[in-house]
């Protein structure tokens, strides 16, 4: 029997963001960066992957340590992070894995013989003189890695350029031989940055960092991070390595943009750098991306909602949902843990989770856990304070009549139950002090059919919401 795929798709205590995801073989991988929970930078852990059966993507399996960031001859002490990677299969069946460690221009490549194998180090994309890219007069820094092989030819694609950085012309496109390392065309670049982007398409849009490519069909999809931070874009060209047209956004991580149940530029969660890429599972066409928790930048979690395209080839922008690749609502009946929240935002609205390092402070809600780093735990929100919500989208409701939370905190008040995030409160949970988790219900009829449900608390001190029941 299928599981339920909720949001975050991955268990609460797992940190992977800038999700790649790829189908061998009947199942879904996803290679990524990998946060550590409270930790005081981006990518401080060692490569993981975990994957999923293609027509069970609730069903998600660790697959263990896959590189250790001591294992590229530039980094033995482990002194240099893990960044953004990606995979690619070469033209001999492997599998080859591109990264850039934090604190040096170059592009590093590991291999293996399987999907989520030990990869070995393998070598540094390099120019045919055997200078390294990243090392030669001229070239710009590499970042962010995204690649595609068609035949003996694999397209490389980096870059990082923020704003007012006119010493970053925009993402770069380079050609790779059948070896994976050795550079046969390029670099060129394939988009401007926001500098250069001036009666560009891209103008509001430009390229930040992130970058990934997919194909569908005869077009290249280029997807990138703005400059806007939150947001994943794309632009679309039937060449690999030139005339993208930037297309639109595919998803906001605070659901920016979208104007079907608020105003397109109230910000729903606090959002922050975003960076994911697209699939096609059985048929159906998908986003992963990653949100923000602990109040930091520096402890980010992985989603995924389903995308549809225009007949034109364009693509919807998709709502930030719990249910993710559920393929429907969730079932409207049973207890959910709240870190599945995919709103959550105080009295006073906040945008970002601010500058990298800078953490929020008890008076805005945030999604947890307690213990360490890779405790198997189920995460909760913290520091709901009077005005707080947190938003669950959404639930295939029928005949609920009564509804629990569990509850903890130095806390005096009542938690309401709306099912629209402006909508009025159809009742209250009083709750108040208590040290461990303590269950509050009380009788609150729900509407039949598919709802969103949001929880607000008014009231004296700071409450912790660990789950709800829906009965």
């Amino acid at each position: 029997m299928k599981k339920q795929a909720f949001n975050p798709y991955l268990p609460s205590w797992e940190y992977i963001p800038d999700g790649e995801p790829y189908v061998f073989d009947g199942r879904v991988y996803v290679y990524g960066s990998h946060d550590r929970f409270r930790g005081h930078a981006y990518c401080l852990n060692d490569y993981v992957c975990w994957s999923a059966p293609e027509d069970d993507l609730g069903n998600w399996r660790y697959e263990g340590v896959i590189y250790k960031k001591t294992q590229d001859p530039l980094n033995p002490d482990g002194h240099m992070c893990l960044y953004a990677p990606d995979v690619t299969v070469g033209p001999d069946g492997r599998y080859y894995l591109y990264y850039v460690l934090d604190k040096v221009p170059v592009v590093s490549v590991a291999v293996c013989d399987t999907p989520a194998g030990a990869y070995e180090f393998y070598g540094y994309v390099h120019y045919q003189d055997g200078v390294r890219l990243g090392e030669k007069e001229g070239d710009e820094p590499q970042f962010d890695p995204g690649v595609m092989t068609e035949g003996d030819k694999t397209w490389l694609y980096t870059g990082f350029c923020a704003i007012g950085d006119t010493s970053r012309t925009g993402p770069m496109g380079t050609v790779l031989g059948p070896d994976m390392l050795t550079i046969l065309e390029g670099p060129v670049n394939i988009a401007p940055s926001q500098p250069y982007s001036k009666g560009s398409s891209f103008e509001g849009h430009e390229f930040f960092e992130a970058p990934s490519i997919r194909k569908k069909g005869d077009t290249y999809y280029f997807i990138y991070s703005s400059i806007a931070m939150h947001e994943l874009c794309y632009a679309t060209s039937r060449h690999p390595m030139k005339d993208f047209v930037y297309g639109g956004v595919i998803v906001s991580n605070n659901d920016m943009h979208i104007d079907s149940y608020k105003p397109a530029g109230k910000p729903m969660c606090y959002g922050g750098n975003n960076h994911g890429s697209i699939v096609e599972i059985n048929g159906k066409w998908y986003i992963f991306y990653h949100r923000q928790t602990d109040g930091t930048n520096f402890s980010r979690q992985g989603c995924i909602e389903p995308i549809t395209f225009r007949e034109d080839g364009s693509i919807i922008q998709a709502e930030i949902t719990s249910c993710g690749a559920n393929g429907g609502p969730l079932l409207g009946k049973g207890e959910y843990p709240a870190y599945l929240a995919c709103h959550l935002f105080a009295k006073e609205e906040a945008f970002t989770t601010g500058a990298p390092g800078e953490w929020m402070d008890c008076r805005f809600p945030k999604i947890t856990q307690d213990g360490r780093d890779g405790d198997e735990e189920t995460g909760y929100i913290a520091n709901m304070r009077d005005g707080a919500h947190a938003g669950f989208k959404y639930f295939a409701c029928e005949g609920i009549s009564r509804v629990s939370i569990r509850v903890r905190g130095y806390c005096k008040g009542a938690f309401g139950v709306k099912t629209a995030w402006d909508g009025p409160v159809l009742g209250w949970i009083p709750v108040g002090f208590s040290n461990v988790w303590k269950e509050y219900s009380a009788d609150i009829s729900i509407p039949d059919g598919v709802q969103a449900l949001y929880f607000v608390y008014q009231g004296e001190g700071g409450a912790s919401l660990a789950s709800f029941t829906l009965e």
